[in-house]
């Protein structure tokens, strides 16, 4: 299925609104009963609603430690790519870690993802960053 640009970017609010609520409900309404959700490097693949839920809770991310943008970047025929980042806070608040993501989906007729491809690549810190 094709969503618009905006079904779309609404997708991509309720993937970070699940991800921040930790709720089993959000997180598997993102996603079709038989999803396959690609890891970055193409490593790990989820298969199936309940594995991804799973997955998603067994990680530590608690709502406040991060923060996250993800927009649409293109739709061509099926495939919906999105970019954006996400950060990760230390002791203090301050930004302990900084990922740019890239994101590959495509949907099914009532517009729950049925591929996902992860990719991120972490952005220098200030110590490895050359002047």
């Amino acid at each position: 299925m094709h969503l618009t640009r905006d079904e779309f970017a609404a997708w991509l609010s309720r993937y970070i609104e699940a991800w921040r609520s930790r709720d089993p409900d959000a997180i598997g309404n993102l996603f079709s009963s038989d999803c396959s959700y690609t890891y970055p490097g193409g490593d790990t693949t989820v298969v199936g609603r309940e594995a991804i839920v799973e997955v998603w809770l067994g990680e530590d991310d608690e709502s406040d430690s991060w923060e996250a943008a993800y927009e649409p970047l293109a739709i061509e025929g099926e495939v919906h790519v999105a970019i954006g980042w996400t950060r990760y806070f230390g002791d203090g608040g301050a930004v302990r870690d900084e990922y740019s993501n890239v994101f590959s989906c495509r949907f099914d007729d009532a517009g729950q993802c049925t591929v996902f491809s992860e990719w991120w690549m972490r952005a220098p810190s200030p110590v490895d960053r050359l002047d």
